[in-house]
């Protein structure tokens, strides 16, 4: 299979070449991201929309995390990172019509199955306001292994470590007959899941990282 191949950049975001996902994650290169996350209106409330990694993910599986998001691969633009969102979730969504919030760089490290990997990321954070309930949406296997929603000032509270756990409601990516089926990379979901969550169940962002994020989805 060819390797994924993304455009890597020096400490003053200048593009020096490209690597392959594996090169990157093991050098440690900065390389672009999109991020995307859904909030869901609810009365006077806001549903913030957070997925649960895939197991096999080479960086932080089985955590918590944005809702949508991915890399750019070489030579990809924003607008077209945001094929995320469907790629992922089945969302189909116009790029004009995200909410750019920030852009950001991070580092975060971690170990997966005995391998060190390094993450430094520029990456371009979006909102979007969805009315869509849990269930309407189409989950990538490969990608997502579930996803789930908490009020976003509860979420917050979480972060700021006012609160140490939270329950969260969500959904999981069910295989046929319990299996994944490799034929296809959409899965049917089970029923309401619900879960205890603390704040090191998520992949660990900065705390600013994810406190600004929920700020600013309740602007929009």
């Amino acid at each position: 299979m060819t390797p994924e191949m993304f455009d890597i950049y020096d400490e003053d975001a200048n593009r020096i070449g490209t690597a392959s996902r594996e090169e990157v994650h093991t050098a440690g290169y900065w390389h672009q991201t999109f991020h995307c996350w859904l909030v869901r209106p609810e009365g006077n409330r806001r549903m913030v929309l957070f997925q649960l990694r895939s197991s096999s993910k080479d960086t932080f599986p089985d955590r918590f995390d944005i809702t949508a998001a991915g890399h750019l691969t070489s030579g990809e633009t924003i607008q077209g990172a945001s094929r995320e969102l469907q790629e992922e979730l089945g969302l189909c969504v116009p790029f004009e019509r995200l909410s750019l919030l920030f852009t950001v760089r991070t580092d975060e490290r971690g170990t997966v199955r005995g391998r060190t990997f390094i993450d430094r990321e520029i990456s371009h954070v979006f909102g979007y306001a969805s009315d869509w309930p849990l269930d309407a949406y189409t989950l990538q296997e490969e990608e997502v292994s579930g996803l789930y929603e908490a009020e976003l000032h509860e979420l917050a509270a979480l972060f700021e470590g006012t609160i140490d756990f939270l329950e969260v409601r969500g959904v999981l990516a069910q295989h046929e007959n319990g299996r994944t089926d490799s034929s296809s990379s959409r899965s049917a979901l089970t029923p309401e899941s619900v879960r205890t969550v603390a704040k090191k169940d998520f992949v660990p962002h900065p705390d600013d990282y994810y406190l600004r994020v929920f700020e600013l989805l309740g602007k929009i």
